[in-house]
């Protein structure tokens, strides 16, 4: 499943494309996705002006000039392409936004776990919103809020990173990336993790986020960003899926472990 850097780099590769555009017109070509595609969308979606394009943890906020919200997941599979409004649509290819540029918006998957749903004007926020701890990126993350989360957690602290109610965006990949840079080893309990544990931890969170988003995410199976290029940071992992390898930076032959049925990896001379 796409993560955070997966769904930044879709948002980032599309903005050019969606925001200030005019949509002329919503054309669902099947609307059984993982939540039903509201029969109301297209109406409320055409003729209204896009006027930004954000993210919230793995999901994209289309905010349109009515006040309205449209809330897009990419699911297991899915992704949202930007191409010529002539291009003929593939199968698994199942909504359209037609834009004034001429261009069109195409939400492509194969799966169906993907969702694109309305976020009417005059909601505060959106259940699948609500409950979400705070971004990575955002002031209020940091080694003080980590401490204060993780006291009296006996959890191993990569199950608790992973938790989207303590931080959004640290999943597998990333947190088993951010723990070796912190030097914490995932099974420890996040509990017994010191201020200054944490203070690496929220550091080396942000940090690979950081770069795997700039590199583009990670393509493991069928992510690709919003004009279909592929992520590189799987180039720069260092003990994800390294198991039986030395580590990159001390030797030592990498270790498996798994936790809440993930595979974790780590270092144990590196990694306390």
């Amino acid at each position: 499943m796409p993560e955070l850097p997966e769904v930044e780099t879709v948002r980032r590769g599309l903005d050019p494309y969606l925001a200030g555009q005019v949509v002329r017109a919503v054309r669902v070509r099947e609307s059984r996705l993982r939540w039903p595609v509201p029969a109301d969308l297209p109406a409320r979606v055409a003729g209204r002006r896009v006027e930004r394009l954000e993210r919230r943890g793995k999901y994209l906020i289309a905010h349109l000039d009515s006040g309205d919200r449209v809330l897009l997941h990419l699911g297991m599979s899915g992704r949202i392409l930007v191409l010529d409004a002539e291009t003929p649509p593939r199968k698994h290819d199942h909504i359209d936004w037609e834009l004034g540029s001429g261009r069109v918006l195409r939400f492509h998957d194969p799966r169906r776990f993907g969702a694109m749903l309305l976020w009417p004007r005059g909601e505060e926020t959106h259940a699948l919103l609500s409950g979400m701890g705070p971004e990575p990126f955002a002031p209020d993350f940091d080694g003080a809020y980590l401490y204060a989360a993780a006291r009296g957690r006996s959890a191993a602290v990569k199950t608790f990173i992973m938790d989207g109610r303590i931080v959004v965006g640290a999943g597998n990949i990333y947190a088993t990336e951010a723990l070796f840079r912190a030097g914490i080893r995932p099974t420890r309990a996040a509990g017994r993790l010191t201020r200054a544990d944490c203070d690496r931890l929220a550091q080396a969170i942000r940090a690979v986020l950081a770069e795997a988003v700039a590199l583009g995410g990670t393509t493991l199976r069928d992510f690709a960003g919003a004009r279909g290029e592929s992520g590189y940071f799987q180039q720069e992992l260092f003990v994800y899926g390294r198991d039986g390898e030395p580590c990159r930076r001390c030797g030592t032959v990498i270790r498996r472990v798994v936790l809440g049925q993930r595979s974790s990896f780590y270092c144990p001379r590196c990694q306390r």
